[in-house]
Parts: structure tokens; C-alpha cells; sequence
């Protein structure tokens, strides 16, 4: 297992936990403090406890070394889990505004007052979370482990607009008893948003979209600055996983044996995995390059 992987598992074995605690503790203050923007909070919480599970099975899954019956190795699954935690936001964002309809159809209490300090606490507890699982996923370039970070913000995003719904409560009083269903209804309507814009990289990804230009571009300065590379086209890249794999065609000198073509390539794969070393597979097809070399003439 890398290194990379490695990290990104313990992100989401402690968003586990973390997740697990707040779930409770939330689930139990919106009991106790009549408010069902808190209670729909710490139902998203549990869908983030899932959440975090899959991106846990994703990300060892796709730390399995290629095999006879997967030559390509396992990396999609971390793409898979991606898009499956995306749906799940979907799924709780529907829950909850059906719940809240409800809700706001059925009269009841005012939320406590403690509630608030509950939401305060969870706001800077998933937001800290947020940020944390957030530097991660960029560091080791994986979609399943940004999905899950974007999930805290989410759970983030849902206790500010029950932490507003409740304030409003409170502050008008009576006949202002659904300002948090209506806060939750809201923060269902981000958390949609933000499951569709998450889903759709994935998605990409599971199809073979070419990663960011950047990375491209580093592969190719990487092959082009090998000596005996006079040109290279074709140059593909595609997402793995946390992993990459690029094929790409390598022009040389013509007169080159085909020993020293091999050096060649061996240099460029060498070359790409130094500069970019999230490349876990380089395939090379050498070619004569046709130009001028350095005053030779063009063959014909």
C-alpha cells in the first residue's frame, strides 16, 4: 500500500469517528430540544458515517496490485466509491426535504435554546474536519477522499442553517416554530448542489477524462527532456485511482539501434514516474523521427 493511499485511509477512519460521535450527539439534542433541523443534521451525519466507510473500502480496494483477472489494476474503485458517497448525498438531501415538508405541515414546539451551542460546536468540528480531509485528497489526488471532505462541509453547511432556523425561532417566538424546518429544507437544497457538482467528476473520471492540463504538461516537459527525445505525440493520460497511466509516442534518431531505442524509452519512464509520481504505468511507442537531426538529412 503507498504511502499516499495510506493517508488517505486514515482520513477516513477519522472522519469515522468523528462523524459516529457528532451523529449522536446531535440525534439526541434535536429529541431533546424539539428541533428537526438538528435531528435532519444528525441524519446526514449517519449517512456520512457510511460515507467514510466506503471511502475507507474504496481506497484499499484500489491499493490492490494488479492481478491476471484485473491486468489494469483495482484503482477505479476509488472512483466508484466516489460516486456512490455522491449519490448518498443525494439520498439525504431528499430525505431531508421530505422530513422538513412534514414538519413544517405539523405543528410543534420552538426548538431549546442549547441547541445552539450544540450546532456551534458541530460547525467547527466539521469544518476543521472539512479542511483537514480537504489539504489530504489534494495531496494524494484522490476524488473519493475530496468527495467525502466536501461531505463534511455538507454536515457543515446543514447545522449553519439549522443554527439560523433556530436563532429565527427563538427570536420571533410564536408562530415562528418551523423557521428550522425551513432552514432544513435549505441546507437540503445545497447539500443536492453540492452532490451533483462532486458526482460529476467522478463520473468523468470513470470514463478516462484527461486529468487537469498541468499534470499533462508535466508529463510531457518530463519526456521531452530526456536526450535522444527529439518529439513526442499521441501523449494520453488517464486517472487510476490515486494513480495515473500515460502512453505516449517517443520519436528518436532513426539510426538508433533498437537496444538503444529501448534505453531510450526506459529513460522517459523513468523520467515521467521522477516528475510526476503519481504515474503508476508508462507505455512507450518508439518511432523514427523524420525531421532534421542536428544537420543530418531527412531520411527517405
Amino acid at each position: 500500500m503507498s504511502g499516499q493511499t495510506h493517508k488517505g485511509i486514515q482520513t477516513a477512519q477519522l472522519g469515522l469517528v468523528v462523524n459516529t460521535v457528532l451523529a449522536a450527539v446531535k440525534f439526541v439534542a434535536g429529541i431533546l430540544g424539539n428541533s428537526y433541523a438538528l435531528v435532519a443534521d444528525a441524519v446526514e451525519s449517519t449517512s456520512d458515517i457510511l460515507s467514510s466507510a466506503i471511502v475507507w473500502w474504496g481506497l484499499r480496494i484500489a491499493a490492490k496490485e494488479a492481478d491476471s483477472e484485473f491486468p489494469f489494476g483495482y484503482g477505479k474503485a476509488e472512483s466508484l466509491a466516489g460516486a456512490v458517497v455522491a449519490l448518498m448525498l443525494l439520498a439525504a438531501s431528499f430525505g431531508i426535504t421530505v422530513e422538513a415538508i412534514r414538519e413544517i405541515r405539523t405543528p410543534h414546539h420552538a426548538p431549546a435554546p442549547f441547541t445552539l451551542v450544540v450546532l456551534i460546536v458541530v460547525v467547527l468540528v466539521k469544518e476543521t474536519l472539512f479542511r483537514r480531509v480537504f489539504r489530504v485528497a489534494h495531496e494524494v489526488g484522490s476524488a473519493a477522499v475530496r468527495v467525502d471532505a466536501w461531505h463534511h462541509r455538507s454536515d457543515a453547511i446543514t447545522s449553519v442553517a439549522a443554527f439560523i432556523g433556530i436563532s429565527v425561532a427563538l427570536w420571533k417566538g410564536k408562530g415562528w416554530e418551523s423557521a428550522d424546518d425551513w432552514a432544513a429544507l435549505v441546507a437540503a437544497l445545497v447539500i443536492a448542489i453540492n452532490a451533483l457538482l462532486l458526482l460529476r467528476p467522478v463520473v468523468f473520471d470513470l470514463m478516462d477524462r484527461a486529468p487537469e492540463s498541468d499534470l499533462v504538461d508535466g508529463v510531457r516537459l518530463a519526456a521531452l527532456g530526456v536526450p535522444d527525445v527529439l518529439a513526442i505525440e499521441k501523449l494520453k493520460v488517464r486517472r487510476a485511482g490515486t494513480g495515473l497511466y500515460v502512453e505516449l509516442h517517443v520519436q528518436s534518431d532513426p539510426d538508433l539501434s533498437l537496444h538503444d531505442a529501448h534505453i531510450v524509452s526506459g529513460k522517459v519512464k523513468s523520467a515521467i514516474r521522477g516528475s510526476v509520481p503519481r504515474v503508476d504505468g508508462v507505455l512507450i511507442h518508439m518511432e523514427p523521427f523524420e525531421g532534421k537531426i542536428r544537420g543530418k538529412p531527412r531520411r527517405v
